[in-house]
């Protein structure tokens, strides 16, 4: 057997192998959900005062939303507790949601888009593995009304809605 032909061989027995692993690794998990919420900057906004405590908040207070406020010429949002939201949706639901989501600042929707179906699937696998919380979040505030929680305000580079 020439050399070329013990290359091909040994490609095509290592193929399957390869995909398979792939194919695994590219499979949604809780795992994969809990890195993403990890390193996208899902707990950045999500979980309260997990910057201001270098991520170090236990994984059971994750993603329940935030009472501070963001304030800006758009009004002022509030991350949403999005252990609740999970709650309520298929994850077929969630999927849709994500690619579809438009959002107020400073909401990064357009990166949310983005996200592979596999890692909206891990999101909402890890987030569902966390369970439901009640925690309440305020809604959204039009422009002009101050908000009675404490909050961010953006007064900056912002462009004006509409403009």
């Amino acid at each position: 057997m020439t050399l070329n032909k013990m290359i091909l061989l040994g490609c095509l027995i290592a193929t399957p192998t390869w995909a398979q692993n792939r194919n695994k690794a590219l499979a949604p998990s809780i795992e994969q959900g809990r890195y993403l919420a990890r390193v996208i900057g899902c707990n950045d906004c999500h979980t309260p005062m997990y910057g201001l405590k270098n991520g170090e908040v236990p994984e059971k207070d994750w993603l329940i939303g935030s009472p501070i406020g963001w304030m800006g010429p758009w009004g002022t949002t509030y991350a949403t507790n999005l252990r609740s939201r999970v709650a309520g949706m298929s994850e077929d639901e969630w999927v849709h949601h994500l690619k579809t989501l438009r959002s107020r600042p400073p909401m990064p929707f357009f990166a949310v888009n983005a996200l592979r179906e596999n890692d909206s699937r891990s999101l909402y696998r890890f987030i569902k593995s966390l369970g439901d919380n009640q925690q309440v979040i305020p809604d959204a505030l039009p422009p002009g009304e101050k908000p009675q929680t404490p909050y961010v305000h953006f007064d900056v580079l912002m462009p004006k809605p509409g403009k």
